[in-house]
Formats: structure tokens, sequence, C-alpha cells
């Protein structure tokens, strides 16, 4: 069985929330990258980082369900990854509508796909996937104003 390894992160700028939400995902399976992509999410008042990061992962769970194998998860969402993976609830907030979609589709995959944090720096690509769907638009950025 193959081993993948699966990698997202989101964005929300020039506000959080409200503006515009975008993610970027890479998905290898024993080392040859099989997905690297990123995509806009949307913007306005349901939207938010953790709209994005939560987006991605339903990009991830949706693409493994026709990989074989076993799945990590990374990602340096401590919300997404705990929720996911157990240890957490939901207290509210915009991203739940996501959250339930990747709860979905997580059902028939959790037997062979854990989540694991990563610190923000071991998370630079998926990071600026996101970040280059945002510039691609034309999106000013403030709240990580280095970014851009």
């Amino acid at each position: 069985m193959p081993t993948i390894d699966c990698w997202f992160d989101g964005c929300c700028e020039p506000t959080n929330p409200g503006g515009h939400a975008a993610y970027g995902v890479v998905i290898e399976v024993d080392g040859e990258t099989k997905l690297m992509t990123g995509d806009y999410v949307g913007c306005g008042s349901g939207i938010s980082n953790n709209v994005a990061e939560y987006a991605g992962v339903i990009r991830i769970l949706e693409t493994l369900a026709d990989i074989p194998g076993t799945a990590v998860i990374h990602g340096d969402s401590k919300l997404v990854i705990n929720q996911l993976g157990g240890k957490w609830k939901s207290h509210g907030g915009l991203y739940v509508p996501y959250m339930q979609k990747a709860k979905e589709l997580l059902k028939p995959l959790k037997a062979r796909v854990k989540f694991q944090w990563i610190p923000r720096e071991k998370n630079e690509m998926c990071d600026g996937l996101s970040k280059d769907v945002l510039r691609n638009r034309g999106v000013e950025f403030k709240i990580q104003p280095d970014a851009a």
C-alpha cells in the first residue's frame, strides 16, 4: 500500500473574517507529487481563515477517496487538526458547514487517515500556494503584509 502525505494551508486577506480566502494543498504518494494546487474559496461575511483551511482539507479528502493507502494530513491549523483528529469540539464559527462536510468525507476514510499538526515554517509550500491565489486576484495583503 502506498504512503500518502498531504499538506494544507489557508489564508484570508485583507481582513479576517470577511476578506478573500484561498487554500493551498499538496499530496504526495510514495514521495511523488500527485497534486499541488491552490484555489479561491470566496469573499465576504461568510469567509474566514478557518473556512479557507477547511476548504483545503475538503479538497484533500475528496482526492484521497480515489487513492488507496494510508495518509497523514499535515497542517498548521490547530483548530482543523484537533477537530478532525477528534481532540477538540466545535464551539461555532463561520467554518462549521465546512467542518461538517470534511467530517462526512472523512467517515469512509477514517481508518486510513491521520492528522498531524506542524509549525507554520514547515508549511511554507501550501502557505505560498494559498497566497499566490490571492496575489493573482490583486488582493491587498494587510494581515500578513510581508507576504505580498
